[in-house]
């Protein structure tokens, strides 16, 4: 059963976004946009370019701080949030063009994600063989967790590789690793398949599922393939200049009229 299915007390609001509106001087980003994420769902966020899809996560991590309206993640109201808040309190989030250090490699770029999880920096930067007690027991855990996140990404092979040598999809997946292995209980993802070929986009697909199922994370995300859009989501909330025109289950959108002429009508 998807979390769109589930009802009574099933039917848990992790996030919810509430009278949301945004503005950079006389323009407005957002504009009174409210809705929630249900605990276990892949809620996508779609709409034309400049809809405000963007500003919306950066609003949910704290990057924005809205004019109006509130976030209450868990229950708890998250006014004026900083993004480290954010990553602490369990959101973790890629970026729609790569933020990765690329001089570094794919094992040590998934390692910084684990950075909230250590007591100090030192064990991320040198050798776990030089440490002793709990700082040693701590170092050995978190790079077991990152081994994990390799192998369930299946990046063993260029695990010693500098991302800036590999190309763009696997660019994606190492920063969808690097998010992973903070543990996120809601990971925003920002146009995840963008400038992927067709195979690419059907491996990063089947990430995204795995990791809603298997390690039941939430996942809220913009991406702008309908296609990925509807096999993907359990819902939908479609923006448009900064309002929401829409919300329902993949097929209640995909056939509203308001979104037909906004955004499925026209090339993008």
């Amino acid at each position: 059963m998807s979390a769109a299915e589930r009802t009574g007390s099933d039917r848990e609001v992790m996030l919810s976004v509430e009278n949301i509106t945004l503005s950079f001087g006389a323009v407005r980003a957002i504009r009174d946009v409210s809705f929630d994420i249900l605990k276990g769902e892949i809620r996508a966020i779609i709409g034309p370019n400049g809809a405000g899809k963007t500003s919306m996560l950066n609003v949910i991590n704290g990057f924005y701080h809205p004019q109006q309206g509130q976030i209450l993640f868990r229950g708890a109201v998250r006014r004026q949030m900083r993004p480290h808040e954010a990553a602490a309190g369990g959101i973790a989030r890629t970026f729609q063009n790569v933020a990765l250090f690329k001089g570094m490699t794919t094992l040590d770029n998934i390692m910084t994600g684990r950075n909230l999880k250590m007591k100090s920096w030192r064990t991320s930067l040198l050798p776990a063989m030089i440490y002793y007690g709990p700082t040693q027991r701590e170092e050995i855990a978190n790079r077991e967790h990152v081994e994990r996140v390799i192998d369930f990404l299946e990046i063993e092979a260029i695990r010693k590789v500098p991302v800036g040598r590999l190309p763009y999809g696997l660019q994606k997946r190492v920063e969808l690793g690097r998010a992973l292995a903070a543990e996120p209980d809601l990971l925003l993802l920002d146009e995840p398949m963008a400038g992927m070929n067709l195979e690419e986009k059907q491996d990063m697909c089947r990430f995204v599922l795995d990791v809603n199922d298997e390690f039941g994370t939430t996942i809220a995300l913009i991406e702008h393939d309908m296609g990925v859009v509807m096999d993907l989501s359990d819902r939908v909330v479609v923006l448009d200049h900064g309002e929401k025109i829409a919300d329902g289950t993949p097929d209640e959108v995909k056939n509203d009229q308001n979104v037909i002429d906004a955004y499925l009508g026209v090339s993008h």
